[in-house]
């Protein structure tokens, strides 16, 4: 009896959280990445766990940044780990088209709550959400531990690892990067900073040598 009352203790603190997995079993959506649909895509999009930034990146050129927030518990891809994943991924399912600003989704179905950035006692999934499935082996479990581009209402805290295992936008931000990116959108997320890649060396270089001069608000 002591044993199921600790397990229950250990547990239950994550149940009201959002990026805690659901009942959903699915297993990972095929997308071939060979598709007319797939090739004919844009953007892709590159997310920084250093730099704790997402960059829209076109043709190797930088088109926009995004703070965010990954996992408080690190990288990894073990089930159950609340971590954030790293390497390949692609956009599976875009969930919340048209849904207001603050939405609260449970089980990825809106609620019928809307909260404002900030609001004090709880920390859902808001707004919109990108749901990822991994292309490497290390990485193929990623749709089935439900990872997520989401909205947070917590925005105080964006720019700093605290989630747990997803990764967090602002509002306004993921309803303007859900515009820019489709079903098959290509996620790269790596450990290091946008500065070890083309896209986000232009990125950098662009905004030290231009913000004084002429803002840009990537």
């Amino acid at each position: 009896m002591k044993s199921i009352v600790c397990v229950l203790l250990t547990t239950l603190p994550f149940l009201f959280l959002s990026c805690t997995p659901s009942v959903d079993l699915s297993s990972s959506p095929s997308i071939d990445l060979n598709s007319t649909q797939s090739h004919g895509l844009e953007n892709k999009m590159l997310i920084s766990v250093r730099d704790q930034k997402i960059l829209v990146v076109r043709n190797e050129e930088p088109v926009k940044a995004y703070p965010i927030s990954t996992s408080r518990f690190g990288l990894g891809s073990q089930s159950g780990s609340y971590r954030t994943p790293l390497g390949k991924h692609v956009i599976a399912k875009k969930i919340g088209k048209g849904a207001p600003k603050g939405a609260v989704f449970k089980s990825r179905r809106q609620t019928g709550v809307i909260l404002k950035p900030n609001a004090k006692g709880r920390d859902p999934i808001v707004t919109r959400i990108l749901w990822l499935s991994g292309k490497e082996i290390h990485n193929l479990n990623t749709y089935r531990r439900h990872i997520y581009i989401h909205g947070t209402p917590v925005e105080k805290e964006i720019g700093r690892p605290v989630s747990y295992g997803c990764i967090r936008m602002k509002s306004k931000d993921i309803i303007d990067l859900y515009d820019r990116v489709k079903k098959g959108t290509e996620v790269n997320i790596i450990r290091g900073s946008l500065r070890t890649t083309t896209a986000g060396q232009t990125y950098y270089t662009r905004n030290s040598i231009w913000h004084r001069i002429n803002p840009i608000r990537w």
